[in-house]
């Protein structure tokens, strides 16, 4: 195969990647804890956890064998009026593990359909119930969540969806309150964004059908913090009025933040839940969208038109669902390894101090991030791909979000191992003039 290639354009098309002026890809040949093997025998340390999704490490031996065990016995069934042990099995485990109230789970097979899932189950529960004119949503500003049309339609306007513009469905935005160390303002700005909440309700509350938030963290808008007061206020602000609260832990779920999930840490609980990326450890496609009891309700009803009329094909998959209940395993077995890793970066931000182009450091659980100060801030600052290029020229996967650093790697990660990120950032951003 390989000569069969060599000297031929690739055939792959890449995603995020500016095809004419993009990087070529580095062939990876294997991976293992932290570690990936490059074809050329280069080795690189996995920082962001492969695009997030990575929780135990790299072929972590377990759940490879559970999918192995799995593919033997069932590899994939149709799971509308079939169903199979691992999935029920994970439903009920997921349940437990949330919090109380959040008892039914719609599998899907990726972040942006568990969203898709929650914004069409939200919308359908009012209509469902009569309410048919609650069809318009409130998400944030420098929200990402996902990339089908309805998840980009309550994701703040950028360049992630700049082109599908007039695809896309209104939304009304209200201020993230995000905040870092040492910020002065950010009760202020808590206050801003609910006044903002309150005068969309005041106004028109009978037009919304839920309100969708990335709790605690926004992740692709930057690494975007707020506090868990603010989700207890907006809880309380939401119920007041009514209208459904859609929480998208795609990223921040499985021991992101430092607990299970970011509403266990904030002590609220949503009406609606969407999870994918870290839900199998990193090994296979999934996602589950969790609602309550009372949506559910508004759905089981004699009325065919009631139905949520929604699936994939690869729904509740065996093999993902089998990787799924052994990541769980590992992750209660070993909760105190996503417990403890806020205090390595603490002590990693420490060695930063000091290195004047870096601001606005903040963490949250597992995941740290900084700012750069540059005069083209944002996704498209050409801070990123420089700054890329350096991390990976010293062996470390590292993809800026722009000017913003962040790092969120598996929880096998030893302190040692962490610290060695900040002091690789810290010898890059050395070696950056100032303006």
């Amino acid at each position: 195969m390989k000569s069969e290639n060599k000297g031929r354009p690739s055939a792959v098309w890449p995603p995020f990647t500016p095809l004419k002026t993009g990087t070529a890809p580095l062939r990876v040949k294997s991976g293992k804890g932290v570690m990936l093997t490059l074809e050329d025998g280069r080795h690189l340390m996995d920082c962001i956890s492969s695009w997030w999704v990575n929780l135990h490490g790299h072929t972590h031996p377990e759940i490879a064998q559970a999918i192995h065990r799995q593919a033997l016995e069932l590899e994939q069934v149709i799971f509308a009026g079939l169903t199979h042990e691992p999935a029920e099995r994970l439903a009920h485990r997921l349940v437990d593990l949330l919090p109380e109230g959040l008892t039914r789970v719609f599998y899907s097979d990726n972040g942006s359909t568990a969203v898709e899932v929650a914004l069409k189950m939200a919308s359908q529960y009012w209509k469902n119930r009569g309410a048919s004119g609650r069809t318009r949503f409130i998400s944030f500003e420098g929200a990402y969540h996902g990339d089908t049309l309805g998840a980009m339609s309550v994701s703040h306007r950028s360049v992630f969806t700049d082109a599908f513009r007039d695809l896309l469905f209104d939304v009304d935005f209200i201020p993230y309150p995000e905040t870092f160390e040492d910020d002065a303002d950010v009760a202020e700005k808590e206050a801003r964004s609910l006044a903002a909440l309150e005068r969309l309700l005041a106004s028109h509350a009978g037009a919304y059908a839920a309100l969708i938030i990335e709790p605690l963290v926004q992740g692709a808008g930057g690494m975007r913090m707020c506090r868990p007061a603010f989700l207890k206020a907006l809880q309380k602000k939401s119920r007041d009025y009514d209208i459904l609260i859609i929480y998208d832990e795609v990223m921040v779920g499985f021991g992101r933040t430092g607990d299970y999930f970011a509403c266990r840490r904030a002590k609220t609980v949503p009406d609606i839940i969407c999870l994918s990326k870290g839900i199998t450890g990193g090994f296979m496609p999934l996602a589950a969208t969790v609602c309550t009891d009372r949506i559910h309700h508004a759905f089981y009803d004699e009325d065919p038109g009631k139905t949520l009329y929604h699936g994939h094909s690869y729904t509740a998959n065996p093999l993902g669902c089998a990787a799924a209940n052994v990541s769980l395993d590992l992750l209660i077995e070993n909760h105190h390894q996503f417990e403890q890793m806020a205090q390595w970066h603490r002590d990693g931000i420490d060695m930063l101090r000091q290195e004047k182009r870096l601001q606005r450091f903040r963490v949250c659980g597992t995941i740290a991030a900084m700012d750069v100060a540059a005069g083209d801030g944002g996704y498209l600052s050409a801070l990123g791909p420089l700054l890329r290029q350096r991390f990976m020229d010293n062996g470390f996967l590292l993809r800026p979000l722009g000017n913003v650093i962040y790092i969120l790697p598996p929880y096998c990660i030893r302190r040692e191992e962490l610290l060695s990120v900040y002091e690789c950032i810290r010898d890059v951003i050395s070696k950056i003039p100032l303006d």
